[in-house]
């Protein structure tokens, strides 16, 4: 069914890192299983900050059998919901938290015996907490290698946490520090996660052909560097999963392009009720039309980035101006991300149902 948003009470507020605070919800009873999550995904926070409805989507740090719901928050330059909480929120305080979403992990099985690879870049190592937690405890022959990338060892979100888990998994949990603004004696570990080094890695440290697959969370640019590091070194695209934080420049404004329908009737359904609008080709988005409309729909970022608007299209066809998330095997099953859509016919029937 849709994602809904339910007020939890804050637990507990841990100070991290001097820039970076995690965040324990209370569930009730009643909610746990609305709340029960898997490795990876994403919690969307919604709170009135300065007078002004923000929504933000925050990864999910807790191991699925850790018995807690966790959330990680860094502070960023410019970002108000960020800058709000970890200077304002407190234990005992409410606040709006939508269901779990999101698709970064693969199926896990007992049976397995895999090697896992994370790259992670500052905040990046909330998702990616949660995947060595719950892999390492699941999967008891598989193994797993992070490369965590930060400006020095001061700002390492999760630091003692990871420590133990590398006393705990001596043998299955490997993990390589690289800092941008701390020299480290190894030169390999000295500098920015980008395409070179990954190959330096994966040429001295990390054997391609041994990755069985490969998750990369952080800042959009460091994404694109990993990914390409890990193309160029013949680690197969279907076996890289990746995770973004941060909405991308947004570039020019919405334009209609040749093929976009004049005007559509769009059906939206949600919770099991059909809802029609029409869209003219002026439209921002499938989801702002729909939003203005009134609808209670989910979404976060509006970026192409958090795939919280996920929809499945029904009856139609649609184009996306931007897609930063959804991988092609969802795409070809008629995924969209409804902030970035536009119909390319005039009926269009999209269901947040099938999700």
């Amino acid at each position: 069914m849709t994602p809904k948003f339910h007020p939890l009470t804050i637990a507990e507020v841990r100070r991290e890192t001097p820039e970076a605070i995690s965040l324990r919800f209370d569930v009730p009873a009643d909610l746990a299983d609305d709340y029960r999550f898997v490795q990876g995904q994403h919690l969307t926070l919604k709170a009135n900050v300065g007078g002004e409805e923000l929504r933000r989507s925050y990864s999910i740090c807790a191991g699925v059998d850790d018995g807690e719901l966790r959330v990680a928050i860094k502070k960023i330059g410019g970002g108000r919901f960020s800058t709000w909480a970890n200077a304002s929120i407190k234990a005992g305080d409410v606040i709006e938290v939508m269901t779990p979403e999101g698709r970064f992990h693969t199926e896990l099985d007992p049976a397995n015996a895999r090697h896992y690879v994370a790259f992670a870049a500052g905040s990046g190592i909330t998702p990616i907490l949660s995947l060595i937690k719950t892999t390492l405890r699941a999967e008891p022959d598989s193994r797993f290698t992070l490369i965590y990338g930060n400006q020095r060892q001061g700002s390492v979100i999760f630091s003692e946490t990871l420590e133990d888990l590398k006393d705990r998994y001596m043998t299955r949990f490997t993990m390589y520090h690289v800092f941008s603004r701390e020299e480290q004696d190894v030169e390999l570990f000295n500098g920015r996660l980008d395409r070179a080094r990954v190959a330096s890695f994966l040429d001295t440290l990390i054997p391609a052909d041994t990755i069985d697959a490969a998750f990369i969370c952080g800042p959009g640019g460091m994404i694109d560097e990993v990914e390409a590091g890990l193309l160029a070194s013949g680690v197969d695209a279907g076996r890289i999963h990746l995770e973004r934080f941060g909405v991308p420049d947004s570039g020019p404004a919405h334009h209609v392009e040749a093929g976009d329908a004049p005007q559509a009737r769009i059906t939206i359904i949600a919770d099991g009720l059909k809802r029609e609008m029409d869209f003219r080709a002026e439209d921002p988005s499938i989801l702002d039309v729909a939003l203005r409309a009134g609808m209670d729909l989910p979404y976060s970022c509006k970026g192409g980035v958090c795939c919280t608007c996920r929809a499945k299209v029904i009856e139609g066809k649609v184009r996306m101006d931007k897609n930063y998330t959804l991988e092609q095997p969802d795409v070809d099953a008629g995924y969209v991300l409804t902030c970035q859509s536009h119909p390319l016919t005039e009926r269009v029937v999209i269901s947040f149902d099938d999700r």
